[in-house]
């Protein structure tokens, strides 16, 4: 899975997968009308295309999803910042731009460090 960014209604219909999963694919049909106002066509043309970005897969018509949403938005949001800015360091500086932080702040953003540092 390559691509980590979704349109806004891609998102949502990940997010209602996300919250329910494993979800029959009828059932999902059923929410997507509910919530979304799709169609049965609509809501498994999306499916198809998550399917093949390697985010959902649909075995024996239960949806389920091959990465979490927390791993997907965290490699989105590491895409982005790589994207946008270059490196965390310059998010980080362009971040905190005329702000301070609280000791408690430093103190966990210091953990963190420590956490994944090599």
């Amino acid at each position: 899975m390559q691509d980590y960014k979704l349109a806004d209604l891609e998102a949502k219909f990940a997010d209602i997968i996300w919250e329910r999963e494993p979800i029959t694919s009828p059932d999902l049909v059923k929410v997507c009308e509910r919530e979304l106002n799709w169609k049965k066509s609509t809501t498994y043309t999306v499916l198809k295309k998550l399917i093949d970005r390697g985010i959902f897969r649909n075995e024996k018509t239960v949806v389920s999803s091959l990465i979490s949403r927390e791993e997907f938005y965290g490699k989105q949001s590491r895409l982005y910042v790589e994207e946008t800015f270059g490196s965390l360091p310059r998010f980080l500086t362009a971040f905190f731009q005329g702000r301070k932080l609280s000791q408690r702040e430093a103190e966990e953003l210091r953990s963190y460090i420590d956490h994944f540092e090599e």
